[in-house]
């Protein structure tokens, strides 16, 4: 749990945002507005330097003001938050029916880091958890590690379920026991029985953290906070119950029932797998989005799976024919969305229900407690990447104190309710395709937030840390991650706007904070982006600056400080942020800019997977180098400035460049650096030769069986594939072209010459009568090779 804030605590948040805003007001009015009124006696250039830098002051500063509102909106909710205690949870879900399927998609996982996530979710203490793996290779073509790491990730869920046997086994055992055995009024004989169950699942948790290999930070997270955590738990409930027992007394039998079911809960996961690029029915888009809504699309049906068109198809079945599936996905009523790289802690699920079975979070879609990052990273980047995220962590929780939650990818409990309110199909191919989680941009989740809005419903963060994910462990696999959160927010801009517009005039209005917090949330990244380059490239005249742009820039930092201590890092991590945020600059502008052209195209940006492989992943050439650049305009800058005795600009620019220095050697390395530039640049020269294909015959098996079920399914598909190659249109045109005048001629020779009628066939081949020997006939070899292919 969070920490209470202070009273002073929220009181310098409250003014933070008011020195902010008025240090911003008063350089307006004094150096913006006067520098205007004294426009005759200054040139045209430099009025509109003026204004293009008052402007990026002030896009800077409703950022910073955005991020001092989410700020102090997290920090009301960590006071008000109060824990809903053990008993009442175990209460509310002893007699209920809710399910939840846990939807884990997976591409190219290390199997490790897999492993971690299954078990997390496997261990969770809830009801009824059916845990799913979307895997999403496709095992055609894979050979070497690749093949090995998909064939290891399958094996996962089989030794997963082998392994809670024995605990859930005991844990039958005693309930069992104690149905049998406990009277109306238990005695303390009872009590120590099910302390007992309790020490025993303790010990195996312990047994399984011992024997644990730990080899990296999200391994020791996993044995200390997923598996001792929970034995901890427990052993505290075990202890609880000996107490009793050694006083003489018992928990009630409905209490000690409520416990024992709770070891029944903790060992008792469904696993299971699916592989929908099996399937040429379901969607083939190489994105998570997808791989979730086919999934998501069969739940609640049975199907047929046929094969007989050489491809395999999902045929849904009526329910009186069910008993027939080859397929059944049963039905949820709560999903769980997790990244394949994250690990939960043993009460997600239980407490995110619980929330939304709440009579007032009726129309809660999403809730979710934003993922923080692991503790303990080996390298430099990816503990200041997991300081970016653990402040992410804080702003969210923020934007729901202010109705503006977005829903974050890497974990979320979503009432599958509202997404059939979201959910579109289309048909592709002659197949429904149903989609519920848009994957019209890269940042689908942003997307889906705002069509939840559109239909009334809300999304809600969690004030807990109850989830933790992986943060890019190199430069390569960063630039994969933030070019694509850069991307799409401005495409999205326009459907918030429709919310704003159909919730006008409600009691669910959207509310100027909510617009303000959503618009800075979606587009920040690109006036950030754009601003940081003007302050950084244009050498703006000195009497722009002025001590009240540090005073409007000053809470910011400094809450910032406070904001990373709170999370575990320290306070002079804002100036490592700095430097991360300038190395930044290119990925983000990137970013920005991708999502300008698919903006001016229409054509969807391919999403593209953040590498979480063993090894180092290269960064692109283009953005290893920029860094190098921002470190020599800025060093030059510096010295130019410094020469000609302005002050200002010399310290800024002096500033961005040992910042800038700084973060390259660190996050990127200079070896790196030179290693990913060399190989951008021969990639750049060097033309690899593309093997020569083999030609695939030409002549078909005589002795094969014709496939008449996929002829009649695919229809001329080949035929117009094969007529596509030039060389082919060439053969079998001059083949038929021969073999008609040789079948013309014969024609002619068959019957009477001086016949009209024969005389016009001999004239007009295409109407001649076929010869009764069809093997003869050029187009049945045509007809004998597209059949031997399918």
């Amino acid at each position: 749990m969070h920490s209470r804030p202070s009273a002073a605590a929220v009181v310098w948040a409250r003014a933070a945002i008011a020195i902010t805003v008025v240090s911003w007001f008063a350089y307006m009015v004094t150096t913006i507005m006067r520098m205007s009124i004294e426009g005759p006696r200054e040139s045209f250039a430099f009025h509109v330097q003026t204004w293009i830098y008052g402007l990026t002051v002030t896009a800077l500063t409703f950022s910073a003001v955005m991020y001092l509102t989410a700020r102090y909106g997290a920090l009301v909710r960590f006071r008000e938050h109060r824990r809903v205690e053990r008993a009442l949870l175990d209460s509310h879900f002893a007699d209920s029916d809710s399910t939840v399927t846990v939807l884990i998609p997976s591409y190219d996982e290390e199997p490790e880091v897999v492993r971690y996530t299954l078990w997390s979710a496997a261990l969770q203490e809830f009801p009824a958890v059916r845990v799913v793996l979307l895997l999403d290779d496709r095992e055609e073509g894979l050979t070497g590690a690749a093949l090995e790491r998909l064939q290891r990730t399958r094996s996962l869920l089989p030794e997963i379920s082998e392994a809670l046997q024995e605990p859930l086994a005991a844990a039958l055992r005693a309930l069992d026991e104690f149905q049998t055995r406990t009277p109306e009024r238990p005695t303390p004989e009872d009590a120590k029985r099910a302390a007992d169950a309790y020490g025993e699942a303790a010990a195996w948790l312990d047994r399984f953290a011992a024997e644990e290999a730990i080899h990296d930070h999200m391994s020791e997270f996993f044995a200390e906070q997923v598996l001792l955590g929970l034995s901890n738990d427990l052993r505290l409930t075990r202890l609880a119950l000996n107490a009793a027992s050694e006083q003489g007394t018992s928990p009630d039998r409905e209490r000690l029932e409520q416990l024992h079911r709770r070891l029944v809960w903790i060992f008792d996961a469904d696993m299971d797998s699916f592989e929908r690029k099996r399937y040429a029915s379901l969607s083939q888009e190489p994105n998570k989005a997808m791989n979730l809504n086919s999934y998501i699309s069969l739940m609640g049906h049975s199907y047929r799976v046929s094969s007989e068109t050489g491809e395999r198809l999902l045929e849904e079945l009526a329910q009186h024919e069910s008993g027939d599936a080859d397929l059944v996905i049963p039905d949820s009523r709560y999903l769980l969305t997790l990244d394949a790289d994250s690990q939960l802690l043993r009460d997600y699920c239980l407490r995110l229900v619980y929330l939304l079975e709440q009579p007032e979070n009726s129309r809660v879609a999403v809730t979710q407690t934003p993922y923080s990052s692991f503790r303990g990273a080996p390298t430099r980047i990816e503990r200041i990447a997991g300081a970016t995220t653990d402040l992410q962590h804080i702003q969210h929780q923020g934007l729901t104190y202010f109705n503006a939650t977005f829903w974050v990818g890497a974990n979320a409990v979503i009432r599958k309710e509202a997404l059939a309110d979201i959910a579109v199909t289309e048909t592709v191919g002659g197949f429904e395709i149903t989609t519920y989680v848009q994957d019209r941009t890269v940042i689908e989740d942003t997307e889906s937030s705002i069509d939840l809005g559109v239909h009334g419903w809300s999304l809600e963060n969690y004030p807990e840390r109850l989830s933790y994910s992986a943060t890019p462990p190199d430069f390569g696999s960063l630039i994969v991650q933030r070019r694509r959160w850069a991307n799409g927010g401005l495409l999205i801009m326009p459907k918030m706007l429709e919310m704003i517009r159909i919730r006008r005039g409600t009691p669910a209005r959207v509310r100027m904070t909510e617009r303000m917090l959503r618009t800075n949330y979606m587009a920040s990244l690109s006036w950030a982006s754009f601003g940081l380059i003007f302050l950084l490239f244009f050498p703006f005249d000195s009497r722009l600056l002025s001590p009240l742009v540090i005073a409007a820039a000053l809470p910011y930092f400094l809450s910032m400080g406070l904001d990373l201590r709170a999370s575990g890092h320290r306070y002079g991590d804002i100036f490592r942020i700095y430097g991360f945020n300038l190395v930044l600059l290119p990925v983000n502008l990137a970013g920005v800019l991708k999502s300008m052209q698919q903006g001016v195209t229409g054509e969807k940006i391919p999403f593209a997977r953040t590498p979480k492989v063993t090894g180092r992943t290269a960064a692109p050439a283009l953005y290893v180098v920029i860094p190098y650049l921002i470190i020599g305009f800025s060093a030059l800058t510096a010295w130019r400035d410094f020469t000609v005795g302005n002050w200002g600009n010399a310290a800024f620019a002096g500033f961005n460049a040992v910042m800038a220095t700084w973060a390259t050697v660190s996050y990127i390395g200079v070896r790196a650096s030179i290693v990913d530039a060399v190989l951008g640049v021969v990639g750049w020269l060097y033309v690899p030769v593309k093997p020569v294909k083999a030609e695939r015959g030409r002549t078909a098996d005589g002795e094969a069986q014709v496939n008449w079920q996929a002829i009649l399914y695919h229809g001329d598909r080949r035929l117009r594939r094969d007529l596509a190659r030039t060389s082919d249109r060439r053969r079998r045109l001059s083949a038929v072209r021969a073999g008609s005048g040789s079948s013309a001629g014969s024609a002619g020779s068959a019957g009477s010459a001086g016949s009209p009628a024969r005389q016009s066939q001999i004239e007009s081949p295409a109407a001649a009568s076929p010869p009764a020997d069809g093997a003869n006939m050029p187009t049945r070899t045509v007809e004998t090779e597209d059949v031997g292919a399918v």
